[in-house]
C-alpha cells in the first residue's frame, strides 16, 4: 500500500463555508510562528473587501470571510500570490508589538509546583527561578480562554511533560509550564500544566473597549520578586500587578 506524500508547506485549506487556513508547518518552531505573525499582518494590510477577521495559531493563520462578498477562489488566489512574495519564515515580526516586564513570585504557596518543575528540568529551585526569570518569551498565540496566551519557547531543559492528573484550579494570573512553553491564565481554571509562578496580571476585561491585554507577538519577561514585594504590589492596587509595558523597537 502506497503512503500519501507529506504535505508541502505553506499550505492553504478551506475551513467550512467561510474560512481559510494558511499553515506554515505541522509543529511549533520559532520560524514557523514568526511566519504566522508576519503573514497575518500582511493579510490585514491588504484591506481586502470581504475579509471579516484574521487570527493566528501556533503555526497557521485563519482568515474568516463573507462568501457573498469574496469568493473562495478569489481569496485563495490572493493568499497564494501573497505567499509567493517572500520567505515568510524569515520575515520581520510586525510593528506595534509590546514588551511586558511582569513582577512574578515563583514558588511559595502561591505557585506550589516550582520545585517539581525544577526537578524535572534537572535544576535547583534557585537556578530555575534565575533561568525562568531571565527568559524573554513571545506570545505565540491566544487561545483556550479569552485573552489567554501561550508563550515561548523556553530552553530545552523545560521540555517537561504535562501532569498525569489535572490540578482542579489555578487562579487568574497563574504562570504554568510544560513542553517548553508558559501559559498565563486569564481566568481561574483547571490545568494539566505545572503552576510555577504567580502574577498580578488581568488579561481579560470584558467591559473594556479592548478586552484583551495581550496580542500575539507581544513579548514578556516574568521578573522574580519576593513574596513580600508581590503582596505589597497587590495591596497598593498597582495597575496590572506592577507590570511595565514598552514598545518593541526591533
Amino acid at each position: 500500500m502506497s503512503r500519501e506524500a507529506p504535505p508541502t508547506y505553506p499550505l492553504i485549506r478551506n475551513v467550512g463555508l467561510s474560512g481559510m487556513l494558511v499553515s506554515f508547518g505541522d509543529q511549533l518552531d520559532e520560524a514557523t510562528n514568526r511566519a504566522t505573525l508576519a503573514f497575518r499582518s500582511a493579510v490585514n494590510a491588504l484591506g481586502l473587501s470581504g475579509v471579516v477577521e484574521t487570527a493566528t495559531s501556533l503555526a497557521s493563520v485563519f482568515v474568516r470571510f463573507d462568501a457573498a462578498d469574496l469568493s473562495h477562489d478569489r481569496l485563495r488566489g490572493v493568499l497564494a500570490d501573497l505567499l509567493q512574495t517572500r520567505d515568510w519564515r524569515e520575515a520581520p515580526l510586525p510593528q506595534g508589538r509590546r514588551f511586558w516586564r511582569v513582577p512574578t513570585v515563583y514558588g511559595t504557596e502561591l505557585a506550589p509546583q516550582l520545585a517539581e518543575a525544577a526537578d524535572l528540568a534537572g535544576l535547583s529551585e534557585a537556578a530555575a527561578i534565575d533561568e525562568l526569570g531571565a527568559a524573554r518569551v513571545r506570545v505565540l498565540t491566544i487561545g483556550f480562554a479569552p485573552g489567554q496566551p501561550y508563550l515561548g519557547t523556553l530552553g530545552e531543559a523545560w521540555d517537561i511533560p504535562r501532569q498525569s492528573e489535572v490540578t482542579p484550579q489555578v487562579p487568574v494570573g497563574a504562570l504554568v509550564l510544560a513542553i517548553r512553553q508558559f501559559v498565563l491564565f486569564s481566568t481561574a481554571s483547571p490545568t494539566g500544566w505545572r503552576h510555577v509562578g504567580q502574577t498580578g496580571l488581568t488579561l481579560f476585561q470584558p467591559e473594556a473597549a479592548d478586552p484583551f491585554a495581550l496580542r500575539a507577538g507581544d513579548e514578556l519577561q516574568f521578573e522574580p520578586v519576593s513574596r513580600a514585594a508581590f503582596q505589597r504590589l497587590r495591596d497598593s492596587g498597582a495597575e496590572q500587578g506592577g507590570a511595565i509595558v514598552s514598545e518593541v523597537t526591533s
